[in-house]
């Protein structure tokens, strides 16, 4: 059934290709816990999704990083994820995809992770603030996306944090790349600049100042950071009514 699910989903979004499995391309290496909130999400010990602390108990990421396989933890705290020995893992307790998340095609790709323990906040944990309620960035604002995914398309995974510079495109030119098939006005955000997100960044937060604002969800199949198919984020502002009731409502 799995296998049948992922043939189907590649025969109807040929465009699509979901980031989880696998830096950021045409970026550098940040500096070591100059994030602080950037979390990793693994299974088998091995990293496959981005993610981000909102709290002290809350991961924010992608609905499509839920894997239905393997012990999930997150990464607190890291850089070097090669350093396994000094890596501090959390079980996930509860997860909280959207309940109108769909694949195919991708709508309300962000999900909620709630842990097992809270993180014991220092200079290199921390969580870092969302939007609030109404608030829009406006277009060609400076921004930043990270990642430990793969640097270049088809390329190899980075074992540091990476980091780059992009600009908020225009939310209707987003549109007109996409068509309405893909692409919500409401509900997502794109972006443009030299470099941008690839394989196994998906989850991260697209920052903005000290904001997170998006999250990262698709890019075009055969171009990481492609010219003319930007890359797509989930728009954090248009879920805080959602985020909020279930961070409230959790025993």
């Amino acid at each position: 059934m799995t296998i049948i699910s992922l043939l189907l989903l590649a025969s109807l979004l040929p465009h699509l290709t979901f980031t989880a499995h696998v830096g950021v391309v045409n970026g550098s290496e940040a500096k070591p816990h100059s994030r602080p909130y950037m979390v990793s999400v693994q299974a088998f010990g091995q990293h496959y999704c981005g993610g981000f602390l909102i709290s002290d108990e809350f991961v924010l990421t992608a609905a499509h990083c839920w894997k239905g396989f393997g012990t999930r933890m997150v990464v607190v705290g890291a850089h070097d994820l090669s350093d396994s020995n000094t890596l501090k893992r959390i079980g996930v307790k509860d997860y909280f995809p959207h309940p109108n998340y769909k694949i195919s095609p991708i709508q309300n790709d962000i999900m909620l992770l709630r842990l097992q323990e809270k993180v014991k906040i220092n200079n290199d944990v921390k969580w870092i603030a969302l939007p609030k309620d109404g608030e829009n960035v406006q277009e060609n604002t400076l921004c930043s996306v990270a990642g430990w995914g793969d640097l270049w398309t088809d390329g190899e995974p980075s074992s540091r944090l990476m980091e780059a510079n992009v600009y908020l495109m225009n939310n209707r030119e987003c549109y007109n790349r996409w068509g309405e098939i893909y692409y919500s006005l409401s509900q997502m955000m794109c972006t443009y600049g030299h470099g941008g997100f690839c394989s196994g960044d998906s989850g991260g937060p697209l920052v903005c100042g000290d904001t997170a604002v998006g999250v990262v969800s698709y890019r075009y199949i055969a171009l990481c950071n492609s010219p003319e198919k930007p890359n797509v984020y989930t728009k954090i502002s248009a879920y805080l009514p959602w985020i909020h009731q279930i961070i409230r409502n959790v025993k």
